[in-house]
């Protein structure tokens, strides 16, 4: 079973034209010249000892999340020496100086660029830029929990939007959910901001043309493009936002293969819950400050909200992490499922599946595995797996068609569903294998 998209746009607006129509356009108009993105002047490359610009950094290989991933360019008080490039958020447009070289990507760009905004959230001893995509025409705006959070540091902080044309509006948060670490804001007094058009995810190929908009170092509207790598990818990501208390949740058994946000200048968390997602990889270039942007198709339609990031080159001692070429997004089809109900009622809901879990390889109980999967190690009473008659013993190998490799693969995807959904799982018991369909519980 997969998640249909949910529009919460209510569909775009009269204004919204399509790819061949901004491609016409651009070649009507001849080129069209318009003022870019304004960066600080000279693109100072020394950090002061005041005010850094900096974004968790981390051991190399490290899959990351929050600002340790695509990550909120951080400004934090520091006394650390180093360098730094940050832009100002301000009016983005993008410059077409010859439309007979213009590309697919210079007419996706020319027409989504209009439906991010540079996000910039500032508390009492931090502040970052993030990226934002236009939900509605009156002021909703999808980004990530981290974004608006300050990766956990801040809880009301002050959160000013810049829209691509350089209006500067503040914003209110309309509810968060950091088990999919999306957030959806609103700012007021407005009506004609173009809404992004979302594409169904479930229907993406691996090799597809995937282009990134967003405001990377606080440089609004860098478009960065490259293709679809891999579809249902499971990744953990530490996340300060996720409340420790998980005694309703799945359990799995202790991962150290996550790592934990480490901010120059500030003192890295004794601890942190983590969360699984299924991303969409992708090898466009995303960067700290890329958080909560769109990844588009060829047709300019969001097929992703950029989340994550795989950083080499960088410690956790306070190197700047960077593209490698491995980023992430949240699916469409989840991110636009996620908006709607905080829009409805200011929280999401997140399937449940009631059994605790573990890789086949790390479960000791089982002898000579044959198969890879999620070794069912208890099950709650009560639960959607008792009810459906899942047992210790148990390995889960699918979830509604795709391949189950493990515990992160396992909670990933139940994660994603709603609370009551159906969901058919493939396991192995004594060596033969086996289908049944669960109703997922609410994660509480």
């Amino acid at each position: 079973m997969t998640n249909a998209p949910v529009d919460p746009t209510a569909g775009p607006t009269d204004s919204t034209e399509s790819l061949d129509e901004t491609q016409a356009r651009l070649t009507a108009e001849g080129g069209v010249e318009t003022t870019p993105a304004k960066e600080q002047s000279g693109a100072s490359f020394r950090r002061t000892p005041v005010v850094v610009a900096a974004a968790a950094a981390l051991a190399v290989g490290a899959i990351v999340g929050g600002a340790s991933g695509a990550g909120i360019a951080l400004l934090t008080t520091s006394n650390t020496s180093g360098s730094s490039i940050v832009g100002n958020p301000t009016a983005t447009t993008i410059t077409v100086n010859d439309t007979k070289s213009a590309t697919q990507v210079t007419a996706v760009a020319a027409k989504a660029s209009p439906s991010v905004v540079t996000i910039s959230v500032a508390s009492s001893n931090a502040g970052g830029t993030g990226s934002g995509v236009v939900l509605t025409k009156d002021g909703y705006i999808l980004t990530n929990t981290h974004v608006v959070t300050l990766d956990g540091q801040a809880s009301d902080g002050k959160v000013t939007v810049t829209t691509s044309d350089g209006r500067l509006f503040s914003a209110t948060v309309v509810g968060t959910d950091p088990i999919s670490d999306l957030a959806v804001i609103k700012i007021d007094g407005v009506d004609d901001l173009q809404p992004a058009e979302f594409a169904d995810s479930s229907k993406l190929n691996v090799g597809d043309t995937a282009i990134a908009i967003g405001a990377p170092l606080g440089l609004a509207g860098t478009v960065t493009d490259g293709i679809v790598s891999a579809l249902n990818r499971s990744i953990t990501i530490a996340s300060s936002a996720v409340p420790d208390d998980s005694s309703t949740q799945d359990q799995t058994t202790p991962d150290q293969n996550f790592f934990n946000f480490d901010l120059p200048g500030t003192t890295a968390p004794t601890s942190s819950s983590t969360i699984s997602l299924s991303v969409v990889q992708t090898d466009a270039a995303i960067n700290p400050g890329n958080s909560g942007g769109a990844l588009l198709d060829s047709d300019g339609k969001v097929i992703g909200i950029n989340v994550a990031i795989a950083s080499a080159g960088s410690s956790s001692s306070g190197g700047q992490s960077g593209s490698i070429g491995v980023g992430f997004a949240i699916p469409s089809n989840l991110a636009q499922r996620i908006a709607k109900e905080i829009m409805d009622t200011g929280t999401a809901t997140h399937g449940l599946l009631g059994a605790s879990v573990s890789d086949v390889q790390e479960d000791t109980s089982v002898k000579n595995p044959t198969v890879v999967g999620a070794s069912v190690r208890d099950v709650t009473a009560g639960g959607a797996a008792a009810a459906a008659g899942i047992k210790v013993g148990d390995i889960i190998t699918q979830f509604n068609g795709l391949p189950i490799t493990g515990k992160t693969d396992l909670t990933a995807q139940v994660r994603s569903l709603a609370a009551g959904d159906k969901a058919t799982l493939t396991y192995v018991r004594d060596g033969k294998a086996a289908q049944v369909d669960v109703t997922l519980g609410e994660l509480q």
